[in-house]
């Protein structure tokens, strides 16, 4: 193909010259065919692209098909079902509800109903009207320490920072929030003035960066969080010590993305790279962690104050939780963050191969807030891939109070799943700064979408309780959900997530499953033994069987 090209570009040169000498307007080809043949002579002499080399301006259709994928995949190739990471029918669910469109099916499901992972709900002869039903269940968060507890909305959104989306998407989210009456996390890129124009509520997240609340070398500023956190819009504190999407892992704002604007909302300094680190230096302990609790409760007047994380090591969420038996002060919520990732940017390695999935981990936050007596003070929120109103029926029954979306959300806004979000290239302005395609999101149009995907997905929630014959969501239990595991084999949730004994963690026998953690963890410290453990330590964990009682239903 390289001496292909060589003939062919002597051929077209050549061909102009001698047109050109015959007819002198002819020398404006070479506006077609000098771009090409120039173009041509880089490829054969650039060191980076194989194929570009060896297939001079051809190979470079390589490039545009794959820009192309996508896009053909999606619109010409996948099935409603098989789409990832969202299907075409989870897709259309949340634009028909934003839209105020039918949201109905014809003709059945299209889901294989025989097919492993398959999950339903356990309807009831004694089914209530769902019109007898409150339509906008909310929890009060808030322990016995908290000051100004927040009535919260079952589905919120989750927390997406100013400059991961534009300011268009902030304001028209924010905006949504506002009208429907729920909650809007910040992220932990600090709180813009596009979160704080609206006026809907607010859950200020704080990362370990301390983006609103830091000196300027990177450490909490007190003084700096007690005038943001004093806002009436700001209802709750979110301490993040890891989210799903890349759990464990810190991150560089470059120094080219810190604006002024920037620069004023995280208080950093503009034009410098800006590190958040992948763990915290206000706290290196479980005790200190709720000392920090504690001061951040104090600062804000008594706000609601929670953690953040995605489950890694289950020895570190026992330490917390021992650390809150003896300390006696208690985080208000915990928000679990599945490891199957989120919106946004993150290695492939961290969404695809760390932290544990949002089923598992909400299961094992509610029993072992469970086991060390703790739930009663604590609300727990599952934030993960929450869409419709069987992910919300599901995750409450496996324990969450209430629910965070963030990518159900940029689809209502009129995300297209085009996995642009770490390009800057976002085609519908959600997660860009790009001004000239941030202007596709008309605000006011967008804000009463978020605001109607929020309600009908809550109303959808509220029908099937009634279809369940309950009248509340806390009333849901394991019990209720089902799944498929095998051809013949179906199991609900509590004969796959069994749960223990309120209490059964403060004193031995501890349940079999629990034993190892127990034994691993200490109040003193996140990681006290590196996952060695010797037989006495074992032993002395607990030295008698299992408790005979574990399969007890939810209180």
């Amino acid at each position: 193909m390289r001496k292909a090209f060589i003939a062919i570009a002597a051929f077209l040169v050549a061909l102009t010259v001698m047109l050109g000498l015959t007819y002198p307007p002819l020398w404006w080809l070479f506006i077609f065919t000098g771009p090409v043949v120039l173009l041509g002579i880089y490829d054969l002499y650039q060191p980076k692209h194989s194929i570009v080399r060896n297939y001079p301006v051809v190979g470079r259709l390589r490039y545009f098909m794959e820009d192309l994928r996508p896009k053909v995949y999606q619109y010409f190739v996948e099935s409603d079902t098989n789409g990832k990471p969202f299907s075409r029918l989870n897709r259309s669910l949340i634009y028909q509800r934003a839209k105020m469109e039918n949201d109905t099916i014809p003709f059945g499901t299209q889901l294989d109903v025989y097919e492993n992972g398959y999950e339903w709900l356990s309807h009831s002869i004694s089914a209530i009207s769902h019109h007898e039903l409150n339509p906008n269940p909310r929890v009060l968060v808030g322990g016995p320490d908290c000051l100004k507890p927040y009535d919260a909305s079952i589905y919120n959104i989750s927390a997406m920072s100013f400059g991961s989306l534009s300011q268009n998407a902030i304001l028209a989210l924010n905006g949504g929030a506002k009208l429907g009456n729920f909650a809007h996390n910040t992220g932990e890129g600090g709180i813009s003035d596009y979160h704080a124009s609206p006026g809907g509520d607010l859950i200020w997240q704080i990362g370990t960066g301390y983006f609103g609340c830091r000196n300027h070398d990177g450490t909490f500023n007190p003084e700096a969080f007690a005038e943001r956190s004093g806002s009436d819009q700001v209802r709750m504190i979110e301490i993040k010590l890891s989210q799903g999407a890349k759990p464990g892992h810190g991150g560089i704002l470059p120094a080219r993305k810190v604006t002024p604007e920037i620069a004023r909302i995280r208080l950093v300094k503009e034009g410098f790279d800006v590190i958040s680190p992948p763990s915290h230096s206000a706290f290196k302990t479980p005790i200190q962690m709720l000392g920090f609790v504690k001061q951040l409760r104090d600062l804000s007047g008594g706000k609601p104050i929670g953690i953040k994380l995605c489950i890694g090591r289950r020895s570190e969420f026992f330490a917390i939780c021992k650390a809150m038996v003896e300390t006696g002060i208690y985080v208000d919520f915990v928000t679990v963050d599945g490891g199957e990732g989120g919106t946004g940017a993150s290695p492939q390695e961290f969404s695809n191969a760390v932290g544990m999935p949002l089923r598992e981990a909400i299961a094992f936050v509610y029993d072992v807030l469970s086991g060390f007596d703790l739930k009663q003070h604590i609300k727990v929120i599952a934030s993960g891939k929450v869409a419709s109103g069987f992910d919300l029926v599901k995750n409450i029954a496996l324990g969450a109070d209430l629910c965070n979306s963030a990518r159900g959300m940029m689809f209502a806004l009129g995300c297209i799943q085009a996995l642009e979000c770490n390009s800057n290239t976002c085609p519908t302005g959600v997660a860009t700064q790009d001004p000239s395609l941030m202007k596709g999101l008309v605000v006011e149009d967008k804000k009463v979408r978020v605001f109607n995907f929020h309600r009908l997905t809550v109303a959808s929630a509220v029908e099937l309780l009634g279809a369940a014959g309950l009248h509340h969501p806390y009333q849901l239990t394991r019990a209720y959900i089902n799944r498929r595991i095998a051809p013949n084999v179906m199991q609900s949730y509590l004969e796959s997530f069994p749960y223990i004994p309120e209490g059964s963690l403060l004193q031995t026998p501890y349940p079999l499953r629990f034993e190892l953690g127990m034994a691993l963890s200490t109040s003193a410290s996140f990681t006290p033994t590196d996952y060695k453990v010797s037989l006495v330590d074992y032993a002395h964990a607990n030295s008698y069987s299992d408790n005979l009682d574990e399969n007890k239903s939810k209180p």
